[in-house]
């Protein structure tokens, strides 16, 4: 009744119901609730306070009291007087903090019809979250590979699994059956000494061999329509040379066996699935395929000449490097941090030791890591600290792609997102905060009004990405342009020196006059 009161100061007490002050009115009694066809208090020019805020919700929402309509009238939204802290002290800074903060994805969703609702919550497992196409892909296509590696080796030696002239202790297809499907061997890539330059005729184990003899020319072993032959007495510049590049590309896609086929696709299906998930499609492709690559031609320049290498391992471990990234550039947002990081460190360790292993080649770990390392700093987003320095809010990455459905700022927070890249190149019309203007971005209001530390982030960024392009330039130039790799200790990060390790990588060749 004081609401009332204050609202009707010319009744003392006993003010007229609703009814008697609007004789036209048609009250609908519920039971139990006898004061239901009360009417809220319709606003005055004397009341401009509540006017305002009826104006602001719109004709249909003006009686809407947290969600609710045609409740009791005033039970919410009351305006307070003017001298509201007339009798004590105003409340404490915290009560008058805002409380709005920034839409999350879910909150933006579209409405959708309540049975349409119900379908959707009731998705489970495959469906629930968003589908890592590229991940699902390649695991797939190396399924089908590996497949047709069995059947090769069946059809070439009359079983799917080596077991002559040796087991494969990985339980897999023969390395020549390998090289025949597209392994990273150097002889079908490029003139190699001793092979060129012999003065006899130079013999390779062939796809069926089932005994140590060596009785395929080069080209049989390589397959793939064949490389020229080296010929007796030649020279390492002899043309044309043997040119199969794409034995850089394609060993991502090839295993040695069940064992090692396993492990990598254990780690592909939960640590490869997370990050696409988090990271977007484009940029796991990017990261996953430059990361196997670069590992690759890191590993033709200073592994053994002998030694056929393939697996995603080098991709995977680039992957591996953008966990580590994402630490870092969390680290005050995770709940261990460093719990996180000594897992990681000892992960890493494990499988570089694992690397020095005959069969294996550490060259591609290294070269994966150190590709995805390189483009993590070019294509996630800034650190979150860094972030809040320079007046960025943390948006996901999805923000950055320019995608459907990315949160955008209420105007009246302020929020400095910036512009993105897609934006930029797209050339986008795009509002930034409050009273901004839809202009057309151009590169002058791209990089207009950025603080030094972004400057000094960005330089960091192009310095990262041009690295590692010139250092793939590089090995690939010294791929091709000299025979033999000069370093003469690089092969015992591939290797322990122990029980001839070391020389399993060297050529197996047979020569006859």
């Amino acid at each position: 009744m004081a609401a009332n009161s204050y609202y009707h100061g010319g009744y003392s007490s006993n003010p007229p119901t609703y009814e008697q002050a609007n004789p036209h009115f048609d009250p609908i009694p519920t039971p139990g609730h006898p004061d239901f066809h009360t009417h809220p208090y319709e606003p005055t020019a004397a009341d401009p306070q509540l006017h305002h805020s009826q104006q602001s919700l719109g004709s249909d929402q003006a009686y809407a009291a947290g969600g609710r309509l045609n409740e009791e009238p005033y039970s919410e939204n009351i305006p307070l007087k003017s001298n509201q802290y007339a009798n004590g002290s105003p409340p404490p800074n915290w009560m008058h903090q805002p409380t709005h903060y920034s839409p999350t994805p879910e909150d933006i969703e579209p409405p959708v019809a309540p049975t349409a609702r119900r379908n959707r919550n009731r998705k489970k497992g495959f469906f629930k979250k968003k589908i890592p196409w590229v991940t699902y892909t390649f695991t797939l296509v190396q399924i089908i590979v590996f497949i047709v590696e069995l059947v090769k080796n069946a059809q070439f030696t009359g079983s799917p699994i080596e077991t002559k002239p040796s087991f494969n202790v990985m339980i897999g297809p023969s390395p020549y059956v390998q090289i025949y499907m597209g392994s990273r061997y150097t002889p079908c890539m490029k003139n190699v000494p001793g092979i060129q330059n012999a003065n006899e005729t130079v013999l390779f184990p062939c796809p069926n061999a089932t005994a140590s003899v060596a009785e395929c020319t080069l080209s049989e072993a390589c397959g793939f329509s064949g490389v020229p032959n080296p010929h007796p007495h030649g020279s390492l510049d002899d043309k044309p040379e043997p040119n199969q590049w794409f034995r850089f590309i394609i060993p991502m896609f090839i295993h040695t066996g069940f064992v090692h086929i396993g492990f990598n696709l254990i780690v592909q299906m939960t640590m490869g699935v997370d990050m696409e998930r988090m990271i977007g499609w484009w940029r796991y492709f990017v990261v996953y395929v430059a990361s196997g690559i670069w590992g690759f031609v890191l590993g033709g320049n200073y592994a053994g000449q002998g030694e056929a290498s393939c697996g995603c391992s080098g991709a995977l471990f680039g992957i591996l490097a953008l966990f580590i990234l994402d630490l870092l550039y969390t680290w005050k947002d995770r709940p261990s941090p460093w719990v996180e990081m000594i897992i990681m460190i000892l992960g890493i360790a494990v499988s570089f030791v694992l690397g020095l292993l005959p069969g294996l080649d550490n060259f591609a770990h290294i070269g994966g890591f150190i590709m995805g390392l390189a483009l993590g700093l070019c294509l996630l987003r800034s650190p979150n600290a860094l972030r809040e320095r320079i007046g960025l809010a943390r948006n996901p990455y999805v923000a950055m792609s320019g995608g459907a459905g990315t949160p955008t700022p209420d105007d009246n927070q302020k929020v400095n997102t910036g512009p993105s890249l897609v934006d930029f190149l797209k050339g986008r019309r795009t509002r930034t905060g409050a009273g901004a203007s839809n202009n057309k971005l151009n590169p002058v209001n791209f990089f207009r009004g950025r603080k030094p530390l972004w400057w000094a982030w960005w330089l960091v960024r192009a310095g990262a990405l041009v690295a590692v392009l010139v250092g793939f330039i590089l090995l690939i130039v010294d791929f091709y342009k000299y025979p033999k790799s000069n370093c003469s200790w690089c092969y015992r990060l591939s290797c322990l020196p122990v029980n001839g390790w070391c020389e399993e990588g060297q050529l197996t060749t047979t020569k006859t006059s």
